[in-house]
């Protein structure tokens, strides 16, 4: 066979992904929030956009006119632009939930005192202190985590400030001093010392417990700390009882945290007997086309700005488009997962089925990639709360007596409910457990009861026990 180079004709079929189709997927995945960022990103490129901070009618009341117009997945764009060319530049997302006054950032509390601040108006208090141990303190302060523990030690606060390791040591323990108490620790034995030497009454089995037994604790072996104590399993448990009322991180309530607020992207609200989906519109501005390119559009001398103003036109029309394919992506994928969760919408937990991106995909007539990107970082509000459209899709285990599946959320409500109504001098093992799921039906190994005990972090058996 000869081999050289040449030209050749070939044909190939290849997926191309457009700008506008990446942009469309990129739109599906958008929450809420997500979007309304980018729409503000978009008007900011394109002149021909405009978005406008008006209230919407909920134009949608009646369920049966609800169901009719959630079915018309196309908009006439030459409809859109004659309606706006008249006057009415507002365009208005059918099916979508009411536009409400409410404002979750109005609520936002103004910041409050941190830790530093606490624990400087309590230095500035102190008498009989010299410029430099209000220096040290000052700086020990600076060097405390939002926990409230001492992060240096005093070799290094002693090279850093130029003076010996004693100074330090004893301005420790003054810091330590101060409210909240534990603060200025260097370890969470030293920190639950710290409370415990303040309380009004002494607990030393408590102390003994934290100075030599503290790895035990947390491990819960009762029976060994009482036998290197020489007191009983009770006196160590009641001990072990009093000390998860101490406060592991005592700058905690100091930390100044940015309040995150969910924004659901679809309600799901109980009409007389049917669950009807909204998908969420109302915290989004109107979406309009500039009134003065539309003008220059419709003029007829040759303008060297016409082509310009004319790829913007359709760059918008297409997010417009997009939006809209998201809306109506995000109502059918919303609509078959209340339709195959019914159970849950009335039952609750204990109703979930188990659910796949497959089963929706095929109720709808969709990818699962598709599925995937619609649900993704989507919230919802139901009748029984706030959920991710993730929640929804969950594996199930097969009923030994034939029936329906039983989903992991269920199982797992199950063994929460065993444990916590459980004798606490003999709970329940984790072969016990699974006797018990498999006399209702259940077919589940002790070794899946284990690992879903642990991600419910419930304690092992031999852990749970009450002497």
């Amino acid at each position: 066979m000869q081999m050289g180079f040449g030209l050749y004709q070939q044909q190939t079929l290849k997926l191309v992904m457009t700008p506008e189709l990446r942009q469309a997927i990129t739109i599906l995945q958008y929450s809420t929030v997500d979007l309304l960022d980018f729409l503000r990103q978009q008007v900011t490129e394109n002149p021909i956009l405009d978005l406008s901070e008006k209230n919407r009618e909920f134009l949608v009341t009646d369920v049966t006119m609800q169901k009719e117009t959630n079915k018309q997945a196309d908009i006439d764009w030459k409809d859109y632009i004659r309606a706006n060319a008249t006057g009415d530049d507002t365009y208005y997302q059918r099916g979508s939930a009411p536009a409400q006054d409410y404002d979750p950032f109005n609520f936002i509390s103004a910041g409050g005192t941190t830790l530093e601040e606490h624990l400087l108006e309590q230095v500035a208090m102190l008498k009989n202190v010299t410029p430099l141990e209000k220096r040290i303190l000052n700086f020990l302060i600076g060097n405390l985590n939002e926990s409230g523990y001492l992060t240096i030690s005093e070799k290094e606060a002693a090279d850093i400030l130029n003076t010996n390791v004693e100074k330090i040591e004893e301005m420790i323990w003054l810091l330590q001093t101060l409210e909240p108490v534990g603060v200025g620790a260097r370890s969470l034995a030293e920190c639950l010392l710290l409370q415990l030497r303040d309380e009004p009454e002494e607990h030393t089995l408590a102390i003994a417990i934290v100075e030599h037994h503290l790895e035990d604790l947390a491990e819960k072996r009762y029976q060994k700390i009482a036998a290197s104590l020489g007191v009983t399993p009770q006196e160590v448990q009641q001990a072990a009882d009093y000390l998860r009322t101490m406060n592991p991180r005592p700058g905690a309530e100091f930390a100044q945290g940015t309040p995150r607020y969910i924004v659901p992207d679809v309600y799901v609200e109980k009409v007389e007997n049917e669950y009807i989906v909204m998908v969420n519109e109302g915290s989004m501005p109107n979406l309009t086309i500039n009134r003065f390119y539309q003008q220059m559009l419709q003029k007829n001398e040759a303008d060297p700005a016409q082509r310009y103003i004319q790829d913007k036109l359709n760059s918008a029309l297409w997010l417009i488009r997009s939006i809209e394919q998201r809306r109506m992506t995000l109502y059918k994928v919303t609509q078959a997962i209340v339709e195959e969760q019914k159970s849950f919408f009335e039952k609750g937990t204990a109703g979930l089925k188990p659910m796949t991106l497959r089963d929706i995909a095929e109720k709808v007539g969709l990818h699962e990639s598709t599925i995937s990107r619609a649900t993704s970082n989507k919230y919802v509000q139901t009748p029984r709360g706030l959920f991710e459209l993730k929640y929804f899709f969950t594996t199930g285990l097969n009923r030994a007596d034939g029936g329906e599946a039983s989903s992991v959320l269920t199982i797992k409500e199950k063994i929460k409910a065993m444990v916590d109504a459980e004798d606490k001098k003999k709970p329940l093992s984790d072969q016990k457990i699974t006797d018990l799921l498999l006399k209702e039906g259940i077919e589940i190994s002790r070794r899946t009861v284990a690992k879903y005990r642990e991600e419910l972090n419930i304690d092992s058996s031999s852990k749970r026990k009450r002497f």
